[in-house]
Parts: structure tokens; C-alpha cells; sequence
């Protein structure tokens, strides 16, 4: 048989029907290319959401921090429970039971404070709790894996890449920091900055979640009970953000701000905790559910945004302000508010528009 006309051209050994065709290594290189890509429109983008963040305000949520401590309960409380519960509930094996929990304890992701801005968030909120999350994540993902991850696996098989993030952190507040400060010194070009950044932030999730899906096609096979667990995980995260919230007694624009760092995780931490942990063979049977993850935090977000939009448009239609629109009234206060004294919630704020003109 003429082995030409059944092996490739680049094949190095041939024998019969059998040939052996060099590794591709095209996939790497372009994963490694869109990630720089990736990363630096990322930081572009956290740079004109930071034009919308105001020093003032941002320091007001460091110093009275009722948001940001709701935000840590539901991030390093509600979230790794969560994961815990529907690992149980799905009956997985150990080591998918372990991934959907190392993504449970992953801190907030940087696309929450892209729809945050959508949703008529809280923008300076947005960005002190995805700034704490990360920050605190260096000492909350090792105590969180080891309460709820003993009983599959032992823990300091785990690997907890610090660097990254780290990296996370600097990639996040160097590029608010600049915005702030551009805000703060051309408030009128901030605007302009902010209106582009908010287009180009909305298109770059879409970008990453199709990116994502195109890089590892070949990984789609996956149990379906991950599947499942991957749809319900970050709809779990963003209804009990929201409902956490508004028992605390947040204003409904903070609550939808909580609630979006509550249910968006940092997948890419996650992935990288994966890769760092497990052999080859036991990553065919976990690597794509932080994929599934994102792909489905991004449509269940999606959704979120739409029914907000919806909603607005309806009460506008009907001439009825929304309740935090309305003037001068009083935040209601919870019995939890009136026990803790020294985390007195932030005052009612007249809203403001945050969108450009």
C-alpha cells in the first residue's frame, strides 16, 4: 500500500494505516496571543469603569463597609455553600465535586463591574468589593477548600496559585486607580471615556465566552450532572446576593450591584487552580465546567440585565419612579442594621444617572 496516500504529509512515522503526526501546539500559541489580547482590552476597560468611580465615595464604602461586609458573607459564605449543597444534592465523583467547590470559593470577577454599570449599579460598591474579594481570596480560598473540601479530598493536593491572584488584584485596581484620577481631573472627557468603555466591556464578555468555547471544543464531552450544576450554580449565586441584600436593607440599586458579585466569579483563577492541581487524566473529567461556568453567569447575567431594562421601561411607560429614585425617603432599617451598630449601611443617596449623556 502506498503509505502517500493514506499519511499526511507531516507525518513522521508511518507503518501500513498507522501514522504518528506531530503534536500541534497551534491551539497554545493562539490561547497565549488572545489571552494578552484579552487581558490588556480587559484592563482598557476596568480604566473607563474606574471614570465612573468616585474617590469619595469609594473611600465612604472602605470606611463604612455595611456593603462590602454583605458582599464578603455572600462571596466567602453563600457561594462555597452553595457548591458544597449541589455537590451533595448531584451525588458527582470526589474530584468534580472538588472543582465545582474551588469555583464557589473563587473571588468576584472584573465583568460584574461592566454589568453593574448596565444595571444602574452602584459602580463604587462594584469596585470595592471585587477589590476586597480578590484581596481577601488570598486567605479565604485556602480556609473555605479546607472546611468543605476534607470529605472528598485532602486539601494539600490543592494548589492555590497566589501569583495569579495577585495579578488579578494589580490588573484591577491600577486601571481604576487611573480612571478615578481621570475623573476626578476631566470629569466631562471621564463621561465620554466611560460611554465607549461600557460598548467595548459589553462585547468583551460575549468575545471571551465565544473564545472560550472555539479554544477547547474538543473538551466539550463532560458529565452532565456538571452541566447541570454549572447552569443553576450562578443563578443560585445571583438570586441569594439579591435576597441577602435586600433582608440587610440595601437600596434595590445595591442590592442588583451585590448581586452580580455574588453570582460572577473569577473562572479564569479557577481554571488555573485546575491546571495546577490535577494530572492530565483527571482533567478530561473536570477542565470545562469553569467554560460552563462563565458561558452561563454571562447568559444568566444577560437575563438579569434584560429583565432590568424591561422593567425600567415599563415603570417609565407608566409614569412610577423606581424606589430608589424616590426623594428624600428614609432607608428602612432592618433588626440585623439596628444589632450591628458600628456597620451602620451607607445613607440614601438621591441617585444619579451613571450613564453618559
Amino acid at each position: 500500500m502506498d503509505n502517500s496516500m493514506v499519511c499526511l504529509a507531516n507525518a513522521t512515522v508511518c507503518n501500513g494505516t498507522s501514522c504518528l503526526v506531530p503534536e500541534s501546539n497551534f491551539n497554545a500559541i493562539l490561547s497565549a496571543i488572545l489571552s494578552a489580547v484579552l487581558t490588556t482590552l480587559l484592563a482598557l476597560v476596568m480604566f473607563s469603569m474606574g471614570c465612573n468611580v468616585e474617590l469619595k465615595k469609594f473611600l465612604g464604602h472602605i470606611k463604612r463597609p455595611w456593603g462590602i461586609c454583605i458582599g464578603f458573607l455572600c462571596q466567602f459564605g453563600i457561594m462555597p455553600l452553595t457548591g458544597f449543597i449541589l455537590s451533595v444534592a448531584f451525588d458527582v465523583i470526589p474530584i468534580q465535586a472538588v472543582v465545582v467547590l474551588i469555583m464557589g470559593c473563587c473571588p468576584g470577577g472584573t465583568a460584574s463591574n461592566i454589568l453593574a454599570y448596565w444595571v444602574d449599579g452602584d459602580m463604587d460598591l462594584s469596585v470595592s468589593m471585587t477589590t476586597c474579594s480578590t484581596l481577601l481570596a488570598l486567605g479565604m480560598m485556602p480556609l473555605c477548600l479546607l472546611i468543605y473540601t476534607k470529605m472528598w479530598v485532602d486539601t494539600g493536593m490543592i494548589v492555590i496559585p497566589y501569583d495569579n491572584i495577585g495579578i488579578s488584584l494589580v490588573a484591577l485596581v491600577v486601571p481604576v486607580s487611573v480612571g478615578m484620577y481621570v475623573n476626578h481631573k476631566w470629569p466631562r472627557k471621564a463621561k465620554i471615556i466611560l460611554k465607549i468603555g461600557s460598548i467595548t466591556g459589553a462585547l468583551l464578555i460575549v468575545l471571551i465566552a465565544v473564545v472560550g468555547g472555539v479554544l477547547y471544543q474538543s473538551a466539550w464531552i463532560i458529565h452532565p450532572k456538571l452541566w447541570i450544576i454549572g447552569t443553576i450554580f450562578p443563578i443560585a449565586g445571583y438570586s441569594l446576593g439579591f435576597v441577602l441584600a435586600k433582608i440587610a436593607g440595601q437600596s434595590w440599586h445595591r442590592c442588583r450591584t451585590i448581586a452580580l458579585e455574588t453570582g460572577m466569579q473569577n473562572t479564569q483563577l479557577c481554571s488555573t487552580i485546575v491546571q495546577l492541581s490535577f494530572t492530565p487524566e483527571e482533567l478530561n473529567l473536570i477542565f470545562t465546567f469553569p467554560l460552563i461556568y462563565s458561558i452561563f453567569q454571562i447568559v444568566a447575567g444577560a437575563l438579569f440585565l434584560a429583565a432590568y431594562v424591561i422593567y425600567k421601561k415599563y415603570f417609565r411607560k407608566n409614569s412610577v419612579e423606581f424606589p430608589e429614585s424616590r426623594e428624600n425617603e428614609p432607608v428602612p432599617q432592618s433588626s440585623l442594621q439596628q444589632v450591628n451598630k458600628g456597620f451602620q449601611p451607607d445613607e440614601k443617596q438621591t441617585p444619579v444617572d451613571q450613564k453618559a449623556p
